[in-house]
Formats: C-alpha cells, structure tokens, sequence
C-alpha cells in the first residue's frame, strides 16, 4: 500500500471494537495523557511523507507544537474509517486529516486561524479545499498512471515501504498492478477523464493561483504562517521532492516564490528533514536516548580511574610499610648490640 492511497484504502487492521465499558479502544493502550500518537506511511528519502495529508497533520502538530509521537505501526494499521493518517490522543481514535486537526485544536486550543478576518478564513478555505480536492489529484492521477516512475522519483525501497519479504521484483510488480487500478477513482474524480496535458495545465492554474496570492509575503496571510501554510506547504512537497510531468520546472519558471516558501516552512518546522530522510527514522523531532556504548565507555573510564587510584593508595601503603619495616630492624639492631654489649661489661667488672 503506498502513501498516496492514504485516505482511501480499505482498513486491513481497524482499532480493536468496543470491549468493557470505559476501555480504551485504541492500538496504543498504555498511552500518556495529552499525548498525540500519530499513525501514517513510513518515511521516504525525498521528503518526511509522500502523502500530503500525513505531511499537513504532522506539520500542523510542530506547528502549534502539540507534544506528539509517531507509531511505528510497520503500515499495519488504518483507522475505522480505512484511512491514513489517523491519530489517537487520551484513549480516542480520530481520523481524516481535516477532522483531525479540527479536533485537536478544540483539544488543545489551538487555532491556527484565530486571528484571520472573516474574508480571510473564507480565502483559505477555498484554497485548502482546492488542494485537498483538486490539486492533490493532478498528482495521484500521474502516480495511478506512472508508478514505476513514482517509485523512482520517491527513492523508495519498495520492501521498505511495504514491510514485506517478498522478493523486490514481486512487489514492484503487484504495486504497480494496483496503482494502476486506482486510475478509477482519479475518473471517479473527474480528473482522469482528460488527457495528460490537460490534467498537467489544471495543477499549473492551481499552483499560479496561490503564487499571485502569496506574492511577495512570507506566508499567504503575512508574516506569520496559519492553516492554510500549513496545507499549501505539505502539498506543494509533494511537486518539489516527488517531480513529476514538468511540474517543478513550472514552479522554478513561474512560481519561484512557492519554491522559496517551501524552504522557509521546512527551515522553521523541520529542521530535523534530512536526518529523517537519511535514517526513515520516525522521532528524530524526540529528545535523543542516552546509548548503552556511551554509557559503558564513560563505565570503563571510571572504573580506570578508580583502579589508578587503587594503585595509587596501595603503593602509598606499601611505602609506609617499607619505612616502618627498616625502622622496626634498626631497633631491633639497636636492642641487640646494647645486649652483646652488656656481658662485656660484665666481665670488665668481674676482673677488677
């Protein structure tokens, strides 16, 4: 299953159902309070998701810097609903990326929108809803069509992605058998009704629209990001670190200021991009763990400067057993000449 499918694909293994009364029935039982654990596709070396939706709920958590965890689930799981991302926080599952950041912010009183204009909530959601429902489709049709493509572009280790031990060549060969039947749903949508170049010049009008809108503003709404930065950047990654069809060539001819807003977002909420994309490692936005080498390595030096000082004191203690040795025979030399000497005297005594 690949990221693209993320709020589509049929749920292989849904949160447990309902058992005893006020038993959580979520995947992670021993949660902590407050916790947001985080459930999407696992990493890519191009870019931390190459679902946009699991991009957009991830970057909204730094954003409005919710404390959060990523599950590594192995692609295991997908919500109630069949999607991914989904997330659970106190024991409650909540899927969908708009409803999840939609509750989370109730949650946790965070509104990224809180001090737009009413014109300018309105501004954002119709962009976000043409990201989610249109823009997003230019590039699931091209991945539907292309998929050995997509993997090339993506960087992906299929066996990686999949969790799988089936051998490369297999897996490459169902993943691309089923990426191409989703060319259904993108008819289904509308847009895979029309040929390339026409699919091609609707993600063009998308993309010169939020350019002309941004400008030259830092984020859509000034200087401060809000949702809808939040949306336009996770979706905008998606055509600048999986390129596809001339798209980032449009945006490095005609939209260079969206080129510069990606790297603005991914310089403040990410700082941590290429560790991940070189490791796929989950959490590398969580405190570092103290390493077992680490912890025996400084055990040896202790223990080494203990057995130096050992030494040290042993030493210092045969010495003064030395001195007190050669002390303890000069008396004893002492006591045993005064003895010879005292017969002589005697004698002396005697002959007088």
């Amino acid at each position: 299953m690949s990221a693209v499918q993320a709020e589509e694909a049929p749920a292989t293994n849904p949160a447990p159902p309902p058992a005893e009364k006020g038993k959580p029935t979520v995947h992670k039982t021993d949660y902590e309070k407050d916790v947001v654990y985080l459930y999407q596709f696992t990493r890519c070396p191009t870019l931390p998701s190459a679902s946009p939706f699991c991009l957009k709920v991830e970057t909204w958590l730094r954003m409005t810097e919710v404390k959060y965890e990523n599950v590594d689930h192995k692609m295991k799981y997908k919500s109630k609903k069949g999607q991914l991302p989904f997330v659970e926080v106190n024991g409650v599952e909540i899927a969908d990326s708009d409803i999840i950041i939609k509750e989370l912010s109730q949650i946790f009183g965070t509104d990224l929108d809180e001090n737009l204009t009413l014109d300018q909530r309105n501004v954002s959601h119709a962009f976000v809803s043409m990201l989610n429902n249109h823009t997003s489709w230019v590039m699931r049709w091209w991945r539907y069509s292309h998929p050995g493509e997509f993997l090339k572009s993506a960087q992906m280790d299929i066996k990686r992605t999949l969790n799988s031990k089936l051998p490369k060549g297999l897996l490459q060969f169902f993943f691309k058998l089923g990426f191409k039947s989703n060319i259904k749903r993108a008819i289904g949508h509308g847009v895979g009704r029309h040929n390339s170049d026409e699919i091609y010049e609707f993600g063009k009008k998308d993309l010169k629209a939020l350019s002309e809108y941004l400008a030259e503003k830092p984020y859509f709404f000034g200087d401060e990001p809000h949702l809808l930065d939040c949306v336009a950047f996770a979706h905008l990654c998606q055509f600048v670190y999986v390129p596809f069809g001339g798209m980032k060539e449009y945006l490095e001819s005609d939209c260079t200021n969206l080129l510069s807003f990606v790297e603005r977002m991914k310089e403040r909420y990410w700082p941590d991009w290429d560790e991940m994309c070189k490791t796929l490692e989950l959490n590398t936005h969580l405190p570092k763990k103290v390493e077992e080498p680490a912890k025996e390595e400084n055990n040896k030096v202790t223990e080494k400067k203990e057995g130096k000082e050992a030494e040290e004191a042993a030493n210092e203690k045969n010495e003064k057993e030395d001195k007190q040795e050669k002390t303890d025979e000069k008396i004893e030399a002492k006591e045993e000449e005064e003895k010879s000497e005292k017969p002589k005297e005697e004698n002396n005594e005697a002959k007088e």
